[in-house]
């Protein structure tokens, strides 16, 4: 009997047929399907910090727990259970809202919390910031779509992306009509940005009839993990005035930094520090989340984009977007401000805070040396060293007769590779493909997430499996 039903292949929004997110592709429904079977998986795709064993922040977590159950300020053992500056910001935030965490907010946020953002961000640049142009979202996943929204109109628009890129941006792209114009990074260089590529790209896309209107970076890469230089971040200022481009700048790994030699610049603190001629001119929107760092509170879903520069009319249709789905969580939008508004020296929970903070983020760094080291013994594998973000990206120098293998099972040669990968250790990645790579290499993208204490199994087992894979296929890759 014919299917007659309205929706079916062929007949939905073809963008959404097309739409690619590899982080949640074939690799990850392989792993799920294993673990249903009773395999153990180490989830290594997706930069979910708690999942993989990180414990929250005790103080964070204590005020959103006095926000969700406010009667617990009226108890008279309160003081016993939660430190005197939790309940105070708990009662701070209450009065915040228009009736506790479960009343709408304003659909750009809570009026407190954006003030809270703009305070952070004149700390961190020394700049003031407007809290009027601050969007508290869903994450900032949710940001860089509302804001993609706003920019592409048809097919013929197109978006600069660094070469690997995270796959929100493709699958974003792709599903609101416009085109991807790529600029790849220079992974001989440490995955180091080429400004004369990036002009390269725009040109050359232009010429095709494409209208280039933003440059996407990530600072630090995903899932490269380099970090930009300030002279870097100058270049891609001067390159989007000269092609008169949006900036858009994803800064969600700004407190992810593993090395001493280039720490976190912000492009908004680079912009205005280039000069009135300079910082009045280039549109820039810029991303932050409570995802990733050492909050990494991934599932409360909060995230901020700031406006510089954007016209006015612009922030009002941005607003209206908005007001679509009439408020972000407010959850998401307090553990914002908890984030961006940590305890000071002399609070009660400032010690512990610290404490807690700095213990992550140094183990981080320590991950990021192991997992790094790791790769680098296996004969044919090359990583460079994650210098920021929560990824490793090494690239596998596959033999020919394993990339005969993965052609007669109809899969890329890095898919063959990582499913085969889960298949024997459980160790579950993303393939390169997934973010784009520079044609005829193969690689693969890992979090540094796993607990340090189970990081030497881990990394024991990707060699033993990397060792039979290469002795079964003929271990004569090259590097």
């Amino acid at each position: 009997m014919a299917d007659n039903r309205v929706l079916q292949p062929g007949t939905i929004n073809a963008n959404v047929e097309k739409t690619v997110y590899a982080v949640r592709g074939e690799l990850y429904l392989r792993a799920a399907q294993l673990q249903a079977e009773g395999k153990e998986i180490i989830f290594t795709n997706v930069g979910n910090p708690h999942a993989l064993g990180q414990l929250p922040l005790t103080f964070p977590r204590q005020v959103m727990a006095l926000l969700q159950a406010p009667f617990l300020m009226d108890h008279p053992d309160v003081g016993r259970m939660f430190p005197a500056d939790a309940i105070a910001r708990a009662k701070k935030y209450l009065a915040y809202t228009s009736g506790g965490v479960g009343a709408y907010s304003d659909s750009r946020g809570l009026p407190g919390i954006r003030k809270e953002v703009a305070e952070f961000i004149q700390r961190r640049d020394g700049y003031p910031s407007d809290p009027e142009h601050i969007f508290l979202t869903d994450g900032a996943s949710k940001a860089v779509a509302q804001f993609l929204n706003v920019v592409i109109r048809d097919e013929r628009d197109g978006i600069l992306c660094p070469i690997p890129q995270y796959p929100l941006y493709s699958a974003t792209i792709q599903l609101l009509g416009g085109t991807l114009v790529p600029y790849l990074l220079d992974e001989e260089k440490g995955w180091a940005l080429d400004v004369e590529g990036v002009k390269k790209a725009c040109r050359d896309a232009k010429r095709r009839g494409i209208n280039v209107r933003a440059l996407v970076f990530i600072n630090p890469g995903n899932p490269t993990g380099q970090c930009l230089s300030e002279d870097n971040l100058k270049e891609l200022v001067s390159v989007c005035l000269q092609e008169r481009l949006v900036l858009m700048a994803d800064e969600v790994y700004q407190e992810n930094i593993y090395q001493d030699e280039r720490p976190f610049i912000s492009s908004k603190k680079v912009l205005m520090d280039m000069g009135p001629s300079v910082s009045s001119s280039l549109e820039l929107v810029s991303f932050h989340t409570v995802s990733k760092g050492p909050f990494g509170e991934c599932g409360q879903r909060g995230g901020y984009m700031e406006l510089t520069n954007i016209h006015p009319a612009v922030v009002e249709e941005l607003y209206k977007m908005s007001s679509i789905s009439l408020s972000p969580n407010v959850n998401g939008q307090l553990m914002m401000g908890l984030m961006v508004n940590p305890p000071e020296h002399g609070d009660p929970s400032y010690p512990r805070y610290t404490a807690e903070r700095k213990a992550i983020l140094d183990s981080l760094r320590r991950r990021a040396h192991a997992m790094t080291d790791g790769f680098n013994t296996c004969q044919g594998v090359e990583c460079n060293f994650t210098e920021g973000a929560m990824y490793s990206f090494p690239r596998v120098y596959l033999p020919p007769a394993a990339i005969a293998a993965a052609k007669a099972a109809g899969k890329a040669p890095d898919v063959f590779y990582c499913l085969r990968l889960v298949e024997a250790t459980g160790i579950s990645t993303v393939p390169g493909s997934g973010f784009g790579q520079k044609e005829g290499t193969f690689h693969l993208r890992t979090t540094i997430l796993p607990a340090e204490s189970k990081m030497p199994e881990i990394m024991r087992s990707f060699q033993r499996f990397h060792s039979d894979f290469m002795k079964k296929y003929g271990g004569k890759a090259k590097l």
